[in-house]
């Protein structure tokens, strides 16, 4: 069972980083900042997504014993985390899609950017 976001991350975003227009990023609020902290909060947002995600998959397979000094390596719960460790890094994907206008976002009165 795939989530929205996994099948995001595999198609459409980049997994290196590539460089943003300042002009474009500050465009999409009128202030450079603001853009950052929107960009910023949805990026907090999708790692914790992604984290809670991954706990719940190596539950999955995760082998429970007695013993501290036994260690099973479980192939299914390598595997996992290296697919996990390959998505791209939550600011990029948060990047994105505030550059593809899909972050909603709206500002209170009692915001600093006001």
């Amino acid at each position: 069972k795939m989530s929205k976001l996994r099948r995001q991350l595999n198609t459409t975003t980049a997994s290196v980083v590539e460089t943003k227009s300042l002009v474009d990023i500050k465009g999409r609020t009128g202030n450079l900042y603001e853009s950052i902290a929107i960009v910023a909060k949805r990026a907090n947002q999708i790692n914790i997504t992604l984290k809670e995600e991954l706990h719940n998959k190596l539950e999955e397979f995760a082998t429970h014993t007695d013993s501290l000094e036994e260690v099973h390596e479980n192939k299914e719960q390598i595997e996992i985390s290296k697919a996990y460790e390959k998505m791209p890094n939550p600011a990029i994907l948060a990047t994105q899609e505030f550059m593809d206008n899909k972050i909603y976002y709206r500002k209170n009165d009692t915001d600093l950017f006001s």
